[in-house]
Order: structure tokens, then sequence, then C-alpha cells
């Protein structure tokens, strides 16, 4: 089955086809996916390893499909150190399939770990699914948390006091979840199937990362954190 993103594209009211950055250091599995999501009405452009990536990245890609095994620069640092300015889907390609190195790969923003060898349309269906979840807030508004915490919804931003906290794309996904739903509490497992779909490759631990990372960020920026743990049950995002 053929994914065509012209019916996402009608769907989600966009007009710019969206582009995607492919980062691997085999040119065949470049080529193909270049060519596959090409066909599919994508803009692509790519990089043979972690350090040529870094110049590509201003091209402000709307996702990023990162191999993990690569010379000079692997994707786990790439991914560590492109994740506070780029907020875009980053989904890792690898052979690994070991909990810790998904758990890693998590840890460090990214947002879905696709194992090789894997489907073509599970990946293109997997793409578009990310791009539709990040284009479906646009039409939200800004909602301030007290005097000093604002979350614009429509730009993906959080700011305290005035000044912008990166997050990642996923991290952002957790605060809008439980933001928009302030005193619902949600079990790991339910946060793990709404932020990364009941497909996603790794497990509801994923999630008390992602939050610990969360917390610390608020509380660096001399925030309360508003993820407040319901020993037990869960988390909520404090009323």
């Amino acid at each position: 089955m053929i994914f065509m993103v012209y019916d996402y594209m009608i769907e989600l009211g966009v007009s710019v086809m969206p582009k995607i950055l492919i980062v691997d250091d085999e040119p065949d599995v470049v080529e193909m996916l270049q060519d596959y999501f090409e066909l599919n009405g994508y803009s692509t452009f790519s990089a043979r390893n972690g350090k040529e990536a870094l110049t590509q990245v201003s091209k402000q890609p709307d996702i990023i499909i990162l191999d993990v095994n690569m010379p000079k620069m692997d994707g786990i640092e790439l991914c560590k150190q492109i994740r506070d300015f780029v907020s875009c889907p980053i989904l890792f390609l690898t052979a690994r399939t070991e909990d810790s190195d998904k758990i890693r790969g998590f840890a460090v923003g990214g947002d879905d770990y696709i194992v090789k060898p894997f489907s073509i349309d599970e990946l293109v269906a997997r793409v578009a699914a990310h791009i539709r979840r990040d284009m479906r807030s646009q039409n939200k508004s800004r909602q301030h948390f007290g005097q000093d915490f604002v979350i614009d919804y429509s730009a993906k931003e959080v700011y305290v006091r005035g000044s912008l906290i990166p997050f990642s794309k996923t991290e952002f996904d957790i605060i809008e979840l439980l933001s928009s739903n302030a005193g619902q509490v949600f079990d790991k497992e339910r946060i793990y199937d709404r932020v990364w779909g009941f497909d996603g490759e790794g497990n509801a631990m994923t999630v008390v990362e992602h939050i610990r990372k969360i917390r610390a960020k608020l509380l660096d920026a001399g925030c309360e954190p508003y993820i407040e743990t319901v020993w037990g049950c869960g988390y909520k995002w404090k009323k």
C-alpha cells in the first residue's frame, strides 16, 4: 500500500511539501528512501554521516530519518547535539533491537525507533503520522499557567518568564497531552500510546525518562515542574 502524501496535505491544509532529511551511510538505502518518499510527494535531502548532517539541519526539515550506526558521528550523538534547537520529529533507523538501545535513543530526544529490516510502507505511514500530529495543534492558542509559565501550542514552544525553554518534539507532545487535560491522571502506558502510537517500538518506561527530562528543564528555568506523580496511578498536570 502506498501512502500518498497528498492525502495528508489535503487533510492538514498544508500547501508546502514536507521536507525529510535522510541520514545514512549506506548509499543504496538513501537512494531507495529518497526515491520512495519523493514518489509520495515529499521533498528530500540527505547526509552520509552525523557531521555532514549538522550542516543540513539548517534547511529546517520537517522530519529526520536517522541511522544509528554511522562513521565520524553516530545517530545518537547527532541527535544529542541538535535536539535543543531542532524541534522536528527524529526517527531512528537501526538494526539494534535491544530495549537498552531504544531507551538510549529516546533519552537523547528520538521520537520513534524503526528496526531494520523494515517495511517501506510502514516507514512512510509513520512519517506521515508524525507530521499529522505536528499539524493538529497549529490552531491552538497560547495558554498561561500562573504568571510566568506560557505554552504556545501553535508554535510548540514553552516560555518561562519570557524565555524560551527548549523541549524536544516528544517532550512537548507529553507536555501538550497532560496540560490540555489538567488534573486528569494518565498512566505510563496511556501516555506512551497517545504520544508514540500503538505501534511504537519502545515501552512505557520511556515515558519515565522523558518526564524526568521535562521536570529537570523546568526546574533549571526556575519554574515548578507542573507534572505531578500520582503514586501507583501515573502522572497529571497540576491545575
